[in-house]
């Protein structure tokens, strides 16, 4: 296994960085699940939590998952200040997501964003995949190939970025409906404070109802 994505890789990110991800939610978590009715939520690679907060904020119940154990304690710790209901509607998972497996057909709701794993990006998404309930939505975003920035910090790697059309590719397209698979450009601040403009790969896809069970004519 690679040593660039391990959990020594990520204790050391979090504990030499204060609010690496900011408290703010993902956009394109803001943008695809704004209008979904609130039910079970799985955040895979969560970090300090600002997505499970909001999704919490807006009535979800989250499982929040990440194999970094500063991340988490900061993330509860900032749950805890927003309110003991709140709060209450987050479990807190530390687990590495190249070996963890969430339950089949569990969720509503299954989002990841930017996940950087030391193990096949394939295997993690079909986990993720099969573990939407039927009728449920499978978010994933990741950095594009053609976004510099992360291009510049960790070269054209695999592990980092993704083309839409190759997470589409690998969902079975009997059970899924894709709605979204694009690029999309976002504005962020970059650590000295300048602003700068990143490039995503956004997809959103439902997961097909069990076929309603027709009752035959008397």
């Amino acid at each position: 296994m690679s040593e660039e994505f391990d959990r020594t890789y990520w204790e050391e990110r979090y504990r030499g960085h204060a609010a690496v991800g900011g408290r703010r939610p993902n956009p394109q978590l803001v943008a695809e699940a704004g209008d979904l009715p609130p039910g079970t939520a799985l955040d895979a690679g969560c970090g300090e939590g600002a997505d499970a907060v909001w999704l919490a904020s807006r009535g979800w119940r989250v499982t929040a998952v990440d194999i970094a154990a500063t991340a988490l304690a900061r993330a509860r710790e900032h749950a805890e200040s927003l309110g003991a209901d709140l709060a209450s509607r987050i479990d807190w998972v530390e687990a590495d997501l190249t070996s963890w497996t969430p339950a089949e057909e569990r969720f509503d709701l299954v989002s990841t964003h930017y996940v950087h794993l030391a193990a096949s990006r394939e295997a993690l998404f079909g986990r993720l995949a099969a573990s939407v309930a039927p009728g449920g939505t499978l978010l994933i975003v990741g950095h594009h190939p053609s976004d510099p920035h992360t291009t510049h910090s960790h070269g054209p790697s695999p592990a980092v970025h993704f083309t839409a059309e190759e997470v589409a590719a690998g969902l079975d397209p009997g059970l899924w409906d894709i709605a979204v698979a694009e690029a999309r450009s976002r504005s962020a601040t970059a650590p000295d404070g300048h602003e700068m403009t990143m490039h995503d790969a956004v997809v959103r896809a439902r997961r097909r109802p069990w076929p309603t069970e027709v009752t035959p004519l008397r």
